[in-house]
């Protein structure tokens, strides 16, 4: 318990740091984008500055396709760390924040697609599945060091876990017409990869090299860049035989700075660079964005709350370490936090901006809220852990 405790202890204060961050330059940019400064805010971000590989290349374009690459880097790090060694590396410990999660997943997904089956929006049910852990876990941070060390690393797991889902789901229904020749290129690369790990090839820089080969084939064949940042993080040896360390470890250490301070408040910024314009309720109250707002407003705490209850009565799982089911409600509420990956998703579901622009209110709107409602609860219930 103590490895947990000194564990949550060094990714809270990380993750609280950013949030916080996240959170003001979200405010920042949503103030320029609707203030006498928009028309060059907006066009900062979206002038194309050159054509690459027959993308528009803009800042928005570098970052949602080149920089959230690396965040995606990043992530599949901390995945393969959790799969091998960590909190998720044995079936005891790992079943009920699976389960949770993927409760947690298809709830919100099947509301948002009831909502709008057979209509041009229902290729968003993506949107709502997805839980931002910068957010989630900074929210988790302020409620005191009372809370469980269990429920600490409960949402971290299950928040791990809906990465990794998010990052299936927009390789398999969120990528474009397919060119295989370039997948083929891509998996070549990767074979590369595999035998670098035979031969034991420890140094990530070479990884890393070989990683930006494959992510642009895998730009050029119709999948979403990003997920060569996932399959590279994969290859990326976890343990170094000569005795100086682990090389994913290494990487991660060098990576979180840039992305959590750099690459997610670029991409918050950009992203962010709207113009809200009120014209009516018709206009905002359409099924997507409704369908978003009870997804991760609803969705989200059921699936999570419902599965982990599920687990526990069938003696499959077990409630995490000094938790009560209350307290499994709360970090439900705070998965509700949809943020990076909800607004990655819907910028590939939607390219109508005007769309666009509702349902990403949407999810700042939906995220805002759990975020408070699941603060106070837990706020409440602290004093029984």
């Amino acid at each position: 318990m103590t490895t947990i405790k000194n564990t949550f202890l060094k990714w809270s204060s990380f993750f609280r740091s950013t949030g916080v961050l996240l959170l003001v330059v979200t405010i920042i940019s949503l103030f320029l984008s609707n203030s006498s400064y928009s028309e060059n805010y907006i066009r900062f971000w979206t002038l194309e500055r050159f054509s690459f590989s027959g993308h528009k290349a803009d800042f928005i374009f570098l970052i949602n396709d080149f920089l959230m690459a690396v965040f995606f880097l990043n992530v599949g790090l901390e995945i393969k760390r959790e799969i091998i060694i960590g909190e998720l590396s044995s079936f005891k410990k790992s079943i009920t924040p699976i389960i949770a999660a993927i409760g947690g997943m298809v709830v919100p997904a099947l509301i948002y697609y009831l909502l709008n089956f057979n209509t041009e929006l229902e290729k968003g049910w993506g949107i709502p599945m997805a839980t931002d852990i910068a957010f989630a876990v900074a929210v988790l941070s302020l409620t005191g060091k009372h809370i469980p060390a269990g429920l600490k690393l409960f949402l971290m797991s299950l928040a791990i876990i809906d990465d990794l889902g998010a990052v299936i789901v927009i390789a398999v229904f969120y990528s474009q017409k397919l060119f295989m020749n370039y997948l083929l290129y891509a998996a070549v690369v990767y074979c590369l990869m595999f035998t670098m790990n035979l031969l034991k090839i420890k140094r990530p820089i070479f990884y890393l090299l070989l990683g930006i080969i494959a992510w642009y084939f895998i730009l050029c064949s119709g999948v979403h860049a990003t997920i060569a940042g996932v399959v590279t993080a994969f290859f990326i040896p976890l343990k170094d035989i000569s005795g100086t360390g682990s090389p994913l470890e290494r990487l991660q250490n060098v990576l979180n700075i840039p992305v959590d301070y750099l690459i997610l408040p670029l991409f918050a910024m950009a992203n962010t660079a709207m113009v809200i314009e009120f014209n009516g309720a018709s206009e905002w109250l359409n099924f997507a964005t409704v369908g978003v707002c009870l997804g991760l407003m609803l969705g989200k705490p059921i699936g999570i709350y419902y599965a982990t209850k599920l687990v526990v009565k069938t003696n499959i799982g077990k409630l995490p370490e000094g938790c009560d089911f209350k307290q499994i409600a709360g970090a439900g509420i705070l998965g509700g936090i949809g943020f990076t990956m909800s607004i990655f998703i819907l910028m590939l579901a939607f390219p109508n901006h005007e769309i666009q622009t509702t349902v990403k209110c949407a999810v700042l709107f939906s995220s805002l809220i759990m975020g408070v409602v699941g603060y106070t609860l837990l706020r409440k219930t602290r004093v029984h852990a």
